[in-house]
């Protein structure tokens, strides 16, 4: 409800008075979201993408493209380019919805990167992508099981770009390694 009310009164205020009301306060899991698995694969498709505490971040649209340029499906992304943002990750999500996502942007390409599935309460795909925007490889990360922080789930890879997206959603689209990512910065 917390929330509801601060999105109808940011509504009505002016530019200036919302950018003061939502600039960089902490936010905490005030419970407004029901949380409920309307897709029963970990993502919500009634949840606004980027919610808090990702709400103030870039985003990009992010499509991806077989080799032969056939559209295979796109998602909205909060861009995590510095690196409080790639630590924090979707750590503090509560849920992602099936057109959402999270772009991890490094200013080259890394031979090693590990992801983990940290405090994450949902499953989630995390397809490495070297700095021609091909990707390199694919994990499918189910949420931890119980009693489990996630550090222990890690996921290997390369790349400059690392997307993250709703669990399975690789395999809903067809996504492949070879396959490229469209998107601006």
């Amino acid at each position: 409800m917390r929330r509801r009310r601060l999105l109808r009164v940011t509504a009505v205020a002016t530019a200036g008075a919302a950018a003061g009301c939502l600039g960089g306060g902490n936010v905490g899991n005030d419970g407004s979201d029901s949380g409920e698995d309307d897709t029963g694969d970990g993502t919500n498709g009634d949840i606004e993408w980027p919610s808090e505490p990702y709400a103030d971040y870039e985003t990009t649209t992010v499509t991806v493209e077989s080799p032969d340029g056939e559209a295979r499906g796109s998602v909205t992304a909060a861009i995590a380019d510095s690196g409080p943002k790639r630590r924090l990750g979707l750590s503090d999500a509560e849920a992602l919805p099936e057109d959402g996502g999270m772009l991890f942007v490094y200013d080259a390409p890394l031979q090693s990167l590990t992801y983990v599935m940290r405090r994450m309460s949902f499953g989630i795909d995390i397809v490495f992508v070297d700095g021609d925007r091909e990707i390199v490889r694919i994990h499918n990360a189910p949420e931890p099981g119980p009693n489990e922080d996630g550090e222990e789930q890690q996921y290997d890879g390369s790349g400059q770009y690392v997307l993250e997206v709703p669990y399975e959603w690789t395999d809903r689209h067809g996504v492949e390694v070879g396959d490229s990512l469209a998107f601006d910065l």
